[in-house]
């Protein structure tokens, strides 16, 4: 398998291989090679159908029977690939030569690649194309750039501070106490503290325990499995308790929750009903819906979600409500989650409906406890995890 954008005689060819046949698309257009025109460039596929855009100017291919998934599990490569004889013959149209030109900005699912000296994994013969010290958005949030004798300076707009502008004013001289986020409220002239897992209080200084935890809106547990390594993951399950006064919400991603083919086992609320989806691997997600009766609002549930091989069987309340074999061809059996859950949405700045393609449209609001993954015989320390905005829920209030 490969997925490879390349610039043939000019102009911009789209080349990937899910297994079977290799798809090739190519702009209408060239591009400008005079060095001091930028190009945006969209590429990429879905399943099977592939898209292109240059500028503006979309070409797609659509879809036929075919594999739906990229299947490459090496590194992601830049601008070249060293040694060249590692590139698959059918990637390009000539023999592979590396890039003369500058890139910047790239996107990979939504997530922004740091193109710096230190974030990549390896890189040769790369400089500096911008070939000031201001280089491309070194000042944040719309500060303006300077070269300076010593480096640069920024000019910030109102509201920003920082040598990058990176600091808001409101939040210059908060209070928010341990591991706590400052959030700027421009509108109030002030700030509010996002507290960090096990912190309450206007600034963040309450310490909190708690076997319930209660999500109310921007909320997140992330939890790591310490047993990952010796699971099977063929056979995994999860249970849990949950109530919530909303008919949305996204109350479990077991998953790493990076790219579409990321395996994951999703769990949610979804127009009053409960909805489960499952991807073990394909970007096959299948979701499972039990809509026979609203599970809004106010009472607790208890939900058990187990998978063996491909066979979803979900129980509500102690009652089976689904069964079903997502995929009886049997491709891919094992849910390679990662070692990750989260409950009740993800880190601060990841959207729940981005970052689950719509299958979910807003974060949890509500209370989760009992937490138990696969036949452990001891629940969950959600308190041990990672998370922000989590209060204690075990008073019900």
């Amino acid at each position: 398998d490969f997925l490879c954008i390349s610039l043939v005689n000019g102009f911009i060819q789209l080349r990937y291989n899910l297994g079977d046949k290799t798809v090739i698309l190519q702009t209408f257009q060239k591009v400008h090679t005079n060095g001091n025109t930028w190009h945006s460039l969209r590429a990429g596929r879905v399943g099977n159908e592939g898209y292109l855009d240059l500028d503006g100017v979309n070409i797609t291919q659509k879809a036929t029977a075919g594999m739906n998934a990229l299947d490459t599990h090496t590194d992601f490569f830049v601008g070249g690939v060293s040694p060249l004889n590692l590139v698959n013959s059918m990637a390009t149209e000539n023999e592979p030569t590396g890039f003369s030109g500058c890139i910047r900005e790239i996107l990979i699912n939504n997530r922004e690649l740091k193109l710096t000296v230190t974030d990549p994994k390896d890189g040769a013969n790369v400089g500096d194309c911008d070939g000031t010290a201001c280089g491309y958005t070194v000042c944040k949030n719309n500060g303006t750039c300077q070269v300076e004798d010593s480096g640069f300076s920024c000019s910030c707009p109102q509201q920003w501070i920082g040598n990058t502008c990176e600091q808001s004013i409101y939040c210059s001289q908060n209070r928010c106490g341990s591991q706590a986020l400052c959030i700027p409220q421009p509108v109030l002239f002030s700030y509010i503290c996002m507290c960090a897992l096990g912190w309450s209080g206007k600034y963040c200084d309450n310490k909190i325990t708690f076997f319930t935890a209660k999500f109310v809106g921007n909320s997140y547990i992330k939890y790591i499995d310490p047993h990952y390594g010796k699971r099977d993951l063929q056979h995994s399950s999860i249970s849990l308790n949950f109530t919530t006064n909303r008919a949305e919400g996204l109350i479990l991603w077991m998953g790493k929750a990076e790219d579409e083919d990321n395996d994951f086992l999703a769990l949610g609320i979804a127009n009053g009903t409960l909805k489960i989806v499952v991807n073990l691997g394909e970007r096959i997600s299948v979701p499972l819906i039990y809509s026979k009766y609203s599970i809004c609002c106010g009472r607790w549930h208890v939900v058990t979600i187990a998978q063996n091989q491909t066979c979803i069987k979900v129980y509500l309340d102690e009652d089976l409500i689904l069964f079903e074999d997502i995929d009886p061809q049997r491709k891919y059996t094992a849910l390679n989650y990662g070692g990750i859950c989260y409950f009740g949405g993800f880190e601060i700045g990841k959207e729940v409906n981005l970052v689950t393609a719509g299958l979910f449209q807003q974060e949890f609001i509500g209370r989760i406890k009992d937490v138990v993954l696969f036949q452990d015989s001891k629940k969950i320390q959600l308190m041990k995890a990672e998370g922000y905005n989590i209060y204690n829920g075990d008073d019900g209030n």
